[in-house]
């Protein structure tokens, strides 16, 4: 029978004890906790804050278990992000720059799996079902590559002590937030609930009263910490991809000690490569259209328009105000700018 240590008692316990006993300890913390309802409704449970951030209660039993467990190799490659600010893009990139020499060009992984099975979620998925599992039967090629939503503070030491690459992805705030009310209306209206009106998700949204959020924090956790590790960590933003994506795309790989060689740019392996993993290409995926993630939702609502700037058609000059103050207040010392669209950027 598989067992697992009881770091309370110091003995072996079946892995199904230890399960009910973390249950009763996630359950027991979660009454401690600040509680506010979740965007998508009663089916996907209440938001908790915790260390900082909001998670939903299911996700604090493996995020716990990721941050408890979790020993980083220095090999590691971690895809990090807030929820809708390029994800999807980035781990779909990461996956085809490491792994290229490991497929023949026409046969990615990509044309038959979402990013999101090639790159998994470590407190989302890997860490759901078990509290120990195993990492190296779970990642098929080498380097290890994993996805994460946590902010860089709550990241196991084992992560943030060692030599691992960080590759972290931001956007600017007011198209991150449609994003992702358009994506949790979504699911309130497959558990045929009314949806969430725009004023009320935005409030919640400059609260910071979503998933890992409040946004500020995530991204200025993950800035700053790049600052000061430039070698460790390189912080993208989902404009600048729009932008130049072979540019970036180049950068990447240089980062991720897999640069491109002279042949290859010549045979036009960076293009090809962006081309596989651009927005177009992968909403037209059959793999991407059909069935449901891990997480429960459809696949194709991991694509809905991917523009920089859709946000002038939702909020009003009330909205745009506030959310502008917002990142005044918290980035105008740190460096960082946002380009908010095609034209304009701001501190």
């Amino acid at each position: 029978m598989d067992t697992t240590t009881n770091s309370k008692a110091g003995i072996a316990s079946p892995i199904q004890d230890v399960d009910k006993s973390w249950d009763d300890e996630v359950r027991q913390l979660v009454q401690t906790l600040p509680k506010e309802e979740s965007w998508i409704g009663g089916g996907g449970g209440s938001l908790y804050l915790y260390q900082g951030f909001w998670y939903i209660a299911r996700y604090l039993k493996s995020m716990i278990s990721f941050q408890t467990h979790f020993q980083a190799f220095d090999s590691d490659v971690l895809v990090a992000s807030c929820p809708k600010c390029g994800t999807t893009w980035l781990k779909a990139l990461t996956f085809s720059i490491l792994y290229r020499d490991r497929f023949a060009r026409d046969e990615n992984p990509l044309l038959t799996s979402t990013p999101h099975q090639l790159v998994r979620f470590l407190e989302h998925d890997v860490y759901a079902d078990n509290p120990c599992p195993d990492l190296e039967n779970i990642c098929v090629y080498k380097p290890r590559l994993f996805g994460t939503h946590l902010p860089y503070a709550s990241l196991p030491t084992s992560i943030k002590d060692s030599r691992c690459k960080i590759v972290y992805i931001c956007r600017n705030p007011m198209d991150m937030f449609i994003s992702l009310w358009n994506f949790t209306g979504k699911r309130r209206d497959q558990n045929q609930e009314p949806p969430l009106s725009l004023d009320e998700a935005f409030d919640k949204f400059c609260r910071g009263v979503y998933l890992s959020g409040p946004f500020p924090e995530h991204v200025l956790g993950y800035w700053k910490a790049s600052q000061e590790k430039p070698n460790k960590i390189l912080f993208l933003k989902y404009e600048d991809l729009k932008e130049d994506i072979s540019c970036r795309v180049k950068h990447l790989a240089m980062f991720l000690g897999v640069p491109f060689t002279e042949d290859e740019e010549r045979q036009g392996v960076v293009e090809e490569i962006a081309k596989v993993c651009s927005f177009e290409n992968l909403k037209q995926l059959e793999v991407n259209q059909k069935g449901l993630s891990r997480a429960g939702f459809p696949r194709k609502d991991y694509f809905r328009k991917g523009e920089v700037g859709d946000w002038s058609n939702y909020l009003t000059p009330a909205m745009v105000e506030r959310l502008e103050k917002l990142i005044h207040n918290n980035f105008d010392d740190s460096g960082l700018v946002f380009k908010l669209s095609s034209k304009t950027s701001m501190a």
